[in-house]
């Protein structure tokens, strides 16, 4: 067992990645063989991800908030305090925040073999993240 008592300071979403005001906290990146990794993600007011997917998909859990996720080709759906997406391996989605509220949610992921977690595209068009309810 390891308690990890200090963890990595608070880092900025970079612009490359994310729009508008996005801050990560790592929550858990375990020793090999273990290829968890545990990041607290806070989304300013319509703040977002770019496109992106994951080798091994994505587990995220909304703390606190409402926020959006779509994956390509379907529907903008809205997220609440409480709600977990299961994203699947290689799908492309985006996720970020409410336009009119901040969102903070779990995101789990696995590692690649080779250290591999996500895989960036495009930035999302604005049109499209403001279409649900």
């Amino acid at each position: 067992m390891h308690i990890t008592r200090n963890r990595p300071d608070t880092q900025q979403g970079p612009a490359e990645n994310f729009t508008g005001t996005v801050w990560l906290d790592e929550v858990a990146a375990p020793a090999s063989p273990s290829r968890l990794r545990l990041f607290n993600v806070h989304f300013a007011p319509g703040a977002h991800t770019a496109w992106h997917t994951h080798p091994h998909g994505q587990v995220l859990h909304v703390l606190e908030g409402e926020g959006r996720v779509q994956r390509k080709g379907g529907e903008v759906e809205v997220i609440r305090a409480g709600d977990t997406v299961w994203i699947e391996p290689d799908e492309w989605h985006w996720h970020g925040a409410g336009p009119r509220t901040f969102m903070t949610h779990l995101a789990a992921v696995e590692a690649a073999p080779d250290g591999t977690t996500t895989c960036w595209g495009a930035h999302v068009d604005e049109a499209d993240i403001h279409s649900a309810g």
